[in-house]
């Protein structure tokens, strides 16, 4: 069972915009290293969208070789079930555990066209599967009692990344009509975690480039719920910091750059890179909030 902390994989490019396999190594050794939970590639903050199906598969057989055992998440989806099914099974073979897959968001889907998605998909492809829930991305609102049939219908949905915000809110209501028997996790960078674990749930998928902050929250949650809170209020302004839409996969490639972990903090539009005074609002955070990445100490 999937839980605890699965970072989404940042990917490295050279300063010419080609894949950088050495510094993903870099970077999944380091995850490696501050104990994370799973491993998600190819979501909005690797910058998957950006990516070719070779780079794709060269970057996923990159990491699956250093991970081990350890589960990988692979976001899989298209603008159709057929295409869909098609990702799905690509990721299945190349060894992932679990299918991250967003609604389709061409042409934008109402609840029954939202369901006979994943009815599709469900009905041909025996991998795990994590319904993302993110409107703030796709478009797509997915209702509540969408997503409650389609699990209740659907053993084969394993997890959902709830990602429409108030989170909190969908989560107490999803939590409600499934209890334990589908995987709740938390987005948005972390920025909600507290709140969430105070709803239920099952663990969340922030950037990776602050790995230890999320460890330390989840493990202190489990001793003492007012320590986990004042770790969480403690980083929330880096949290907010990196979740600022159009420029958040640059943060995160950033401090990754800034720690040595990445050769360059190159983003493939339409991704926008960070100016120089963003660039110094972020060298000033982390600094006033040492991470792991850059060698400071909590």
């Amino acid at each position: 069972m999937l839980k605890g902390n699965v970072p989404i994989l940042a990917t490295a490019f050279d300063e010419q915009g080609q894949l950088d396999l050495a510094s993903v190594e870099r970077l999944v050794t380091f995850l490696l290293q501050q104990g994370i939970d799973g491993l998600a590639l190819f979501g909005n903050a690797s910058e998957g969208y950006a990516l070719t199906q070779d780079e794709k598969e060269a970057l996923f057989y990159c990491v699956k070789k250093r991970v081990g055992d350890l589960p990988l998440v692979a976001a899989a989806g298209g603008a159709s079930s057929a295409v869909a099914i098609e990702e799905i099974t690509r990721v299945q073979r190349w060894g992932a555990q679990v299918a991250m897959v967003n609604p389709p968001s061409v042409v934008k889907p109402g609840p029954e066209e939202i369901y006979r998605f994943w009815r599709d998909i469900c009905q041909t492809c025996d991998i795990d599967i994590m319904i993302q829930d993110a409107p703030l991305m796709t478009g797509v609102n997915i209702p509540v009692p969408t997503l409650v049939r389609l699990c209740q219908d659907f053993p084969g949905i394993k997890y959902i990344k709830v990602e429409q915000p108030p989170t909190t809110l969908k989560i107490t209501a999803l939590k409600q009509a499934l209890g334990d028997s589908v995987g709740l996790f938390g987005g948005l960078n972390a920025g909600f975690l507290y709140e969430e674990l105070c709803r239920g749930v099952t663990g969340t998928m922030p950037a990776c480039e602050f790995p230890e902050v999320i460890s330390a929250i989840l493990a202190a949650w489990q001793r003492d719920r007012r320590e986990a809170q004042a770790l969480f209020y403690r980083y929330l302004p880096f949290l907010r910091y990196g979740v600022q839409p159009g420029i958040g996969v640059a943060i995160h490639k950033t401090v990754l750059h800034q720690a040595g972990i990445f050769a360059s903090d190159y983003v493939r539009e339409p991704a926008k890179s960070l100016d120089d005074t963003t660039r110094q609002e972020l060298r000033e955070l982390t600094e006033f909030l040492p991470l792991a990445a850059l060698g400071g100490e909590r």
